[in-house]
Formats: C-alpha cells, structure tokens, sequence
C-alpha cells in the first residue's frame, strides 16, 4: 500500500514542478527575451550578492556555471530520492539519500575545484611568457595580458575570461586580476597580481617581472612534485588504513554474509556497527587532515 501511494506523490511532485516551469516560460515576455539576445557578448554585469553566494563562489570555481540556474530540478531528484529510499530500506534508506547526495556533491565539487586550479596554474607561465614577447614587441602591459588570454587554452581561457569582462567594464588590470586570484585563493595568482599591482602603481620593467613570476611558479611546481614523491609512502599508508576496514566488511559480506546480519539485526550489534562506522569516518577525516598538512 505505501508503495503505490509514494508513486503518486512522486507523480504529483513531478507533475507540479512541470507546470512551474511552464508558468515561468509563459511569464517570460517577448522584450526579456529580445534583451537576452541583445546582451550575448556584451560584458557581464557583477551579480548581486545572494543567500546562495557561498555555494555559487564554489561551482563558479569549479568550472560549473551557476548552481541556481537549475537548482528546482535538483531539489525536485533529491527529493523523489529520499521517498524512493524510504520506500526501498525505510528510515535507513532515507537518512543514506538524505546525507550521502550533499557529500558526494561536496566531494565532487572539491575535486573539480582542485583539478581546475592544478591545469590553471599550469597554463599560466605560458600565458606570462605570451605577454613578454608581446611587451619586448612594444605592446602596452593590459593590451599584453588581453591578448593573451585570446590565445590561451581552457580551462585558463574561460577562468581569465571574468578579468576580461571587469577591463570591459572599466577596472583597470591590477584589481581585476586581484578579484580573480582572490575568487580560486592561489598563492601563484596572486602574486600575479601582485606583481601587476606593484608595477601599475611605480612602474617598472614588466617584462622582468614576468620572467622572475615565470621562474618562481616553475621552482614551486617543481617543489610541490619533490614533496609529493618524498611523502608517497606517507600518502599510501594513509589510503591503505582507510580503506582496510571497508575491504574487511566486503570480505566478510562475499564469504560468510550471515554475521554481518546477525551482527545488525542484534540490537547491541547494530549498535557496535554504528559506533565503527562513526570512529571509520572520524579516522579517515583525521587522516586527510594529516595528509592536507604534509
């Protein structure tokens, strides 16, 4: 009985968020619609600060455009998630579709975030030793920059293409770098920035500024390498002591699947599950904070 009734409400959920989106469409006028089409390529408008700045600051970072764009749809899946995990494994299926989504949602953010920032930074002493020539050439140093960002590759191009829209707009090339090393919080940008700020404000040879950025972003990337290979051994015990106990567990369920059941249907076992499964996910955050220190 309570199968066909969740049906319904997920049919009638889905059914409402359809008419909502047809009543929205139904709103838009004709001369929004004009003015959307007249507004492609033009410079962007700084958005207003919202409720949702915190979470469009890190999708925006990861590459992934803005989250409020089709935030009703995710809440709308979420939802038909947890009834469909209440239906499925009662409460248990509903606090697993209850926190599991956000997280892997954190954790993939986060991975996109530190994945976009890595090919940044590498693409970005190609981008300085671009504006050299260009300024040995006799361009001036925002004509340098703006050029080559033109000629650069994604993911730089399309991350550097918010310093392009503030210039357009009339910030001048220091704070509009500034704005965008502060956006990904990278030591490389924003002695970048920096070092543009410093030469806009008393002057300088650019051009030997650049290369001296050039050679430091190089000998840290060449650090960072160093270090990773010195603490391998570190790194590779700490995923082998967080993953061991969740092998055991698959071990225990393919061989002998009965004691682990046994084991959850006692009260005092599921109790002991819960309580490893709670020290498991404490150890493995303690771990990666001890990794993240290295």
């Amino acid at each position: 009985m309570i199968g066909p009734l969740l049906l319904c409400l997920i049919c009638l959920l889905l059914l409402g968020f359809s008419v909502r989106l047809f009543y929205q469409g139904v709103r838009k006028s004709g001369s929004e619609r004009v003015l959307q089409r007249l507004a492609q390529g033009q410079p962007e408008l700084v958005p207003e600060k919202t409720q949702w700045s915190a979470l469009e600051r890190a999708f925006l970072r990861a590459g992934l455009g803005r989250p409020t764009d089709r935030l009703g749809i995710w809440l709308a899946l979420w939802a038909v998630a947890m009834l469909l995990g209440l239906a499925l494994a009662n409460w248990v299926g509903l606090v697993l579709m209850l926190v599991v989504p956000p997280l892997a949602l954190r954790v993939y953010v986060s991975w996109r975030y530190h994945r976009q920032v890595r090919r940044i930074v590498e693409q970005l002493p190609q981008l300085l030793d671009h504006t050299v020539r260009s300024l040995k050439s006799g361009r001036t140093l925002a004509d340098a920059v703006m050029g080559a960002i033109d000629v650069s590759e994604d993911p730089l191009k399309t991350a550097m293409g918010r310093v392009q829209r503030n210039v357009q707009l009339g910030v001048n090339l220091p704070d509009a770098v500034n704005d965008f090393a502060e956006l990904y919080e990278q030591d490389e940008l924003r002695m970048f920035a920096l070092g543009l700020k410093v030469n806009h404000r008393y002057g300088g040879n650019a051009s030997e500024l650049l290369e001296n950025l050039i050679k430091l972003i190089r000998e840290r990337e060449q650090g960072s390498r160093q270090l990773r290979a010195l603490t391998g051994e570190t790194r590779m015990t700490a995923w082998v002591l967080g993953s061991l106990p969740l092998i055991l567990v698959g071990y225990f369920m393919l061989s002998n699947p009965g004691y682990m059941l046994g084991m959850w249907n006692d009260d005092g076992g599921r109790q002991m599950l819960i309580i490893a499964v709670c020290l498991q996910v404490t150890g493995c955050l303690a771990l990666w904070r001890m990794l993240r220190s290295v």
